[in-house]
This record gives structure tokens, C-alpha cells and sequence, in this order.
């Protein structure tokens, strides 16, 4: 079956995903840029950074604390957390080359266009594309999120955050 011209350009955004390559930051070494511990941090490595964007992985298992309740005997990542995931893989972005990642934090200014188009189940790789749309000003950083299972585009998101240095 031949792809249609948007299917072609569509495909050339999804993330190429190695599992056997070595990735860039591993989860312990974004404990130390982000400032989410265990159970609430959503990205288990990063495989593609530069100064625009970034690729997060997040495998989705059973035996995470939300399966629990969303939704029982139909096991759904829920998108909210989705979103979340995509967010912090835009904090390591933004943080990573910071002197003392540590020492700042991102939260969440706007959310706009969010959209959700496929279910994120047990099992899956849930490949987080991010992108800065504009240069960080005063600390504001523009993003849009992408993400993925396989090749296939479950949620996108336009996002702006605001670095702030803790106290």
C-alpha cells in the first residue's frame, strides 16, 4: 500500500529507537537533573539530545502504581501522565547542560492542543519526542511534545514552562 505524502512527512518525525544502544543519560542519571524520585519519574533514559530537542524512552510495565485504578482488567497509561512524561523529558532538555541541574526547576505555564490518539498499554515503549519551538526568554521555553508507540502517534502536545532556581 503506497503512503500518502502526510503519511511520508508524519513518518519522518517518529524517534528511531535502538534498545540496544547506549543512551545518552540512563535513569539514575536523570535523577540527578530532574527533581522527581520514584514513582513519579516518567522518563527511564534519553537516547537523542541537542541544543532543540530531545528523545525520552518510558516502558510502560504492569506493575505501575496507576494500573491499579485506570482502568482495572483494561490497563491504560492514563494522559495526563502522558503529558507529565513528555514534560519532564522537556526539563531534561532545558536543565541538562545547567552548571547545577539540581539547583533549578520547570513547571508547568500552559498546556495547549493536547491530543490523544491511541491507548499506551503494559508492554509498550512510549518514545517521547520534544522539540523547543522558540529560544528560552526569561526563562520561558516553548515546546512541542510528541509521543509515540512504535511508529504510531498517541498524544502531542503544545507546552510552555518556566525554569525558575530553587531556593
Amino acid at each position: 500500500m503506497k503512503k500518502t505524502k502526510k503519511e511520508a512527512e508524519r513518518m519522518k518525525n517518529v524517534p528511531n529507537y535502538d534498545p540496544n544502544a547506549e543512551p545518552i543519560f540512563n535513569y539514575q542519571q536523570i535523577e540527578k537533573i530532574l527533581p522527581h524520585t520514584f514513582p513519579f519519574l516518567l522518563v527511564d533514559k534519553v537516547i537523542e539530545i541537542n541544543e532543540n530537542s530531545i528523545v525520552g524512552v518510558k516502558n510502560i510495565t504492569g506493575d505501575q502504581y496507576f494500573f491499579q485504578g485506570h482502568f482495572p482488567g483494561e490497563p491504560l497509561m492514563p494522559g495526563v501522565l502522558q503529558l507529565e512524561a513528555m514534560a519532564q523529558a522537556g526539563g531534561v532538555l532545558v536543565l541538562h547542560d545547567k552548571e547545577d541541574p539540581a539547583k533549578w526547576s520547570t513547571y508547568f505555564v500552559k498546556i495547549e492542543n493536547a491530543k490523544f490518539k491511541g491507548k499506551v498499554v503494559p508492554g509498550d515503549a512510549l518514545l517521547i519526542k520534544m522539540e523547543l519551538r522558540a529560544p528560552i526568554r526569561r526563562g520561558l521555553c516553548l515546546m512541542h511534545g510528541e509521543a509515540y508507540v512504535g511508529s504510531k502517534l498517541v498524544c502531542e502536545a503544545d507546552m510552555m514552562a518556566q525554569i525558575v532556581e530553587n531556593k
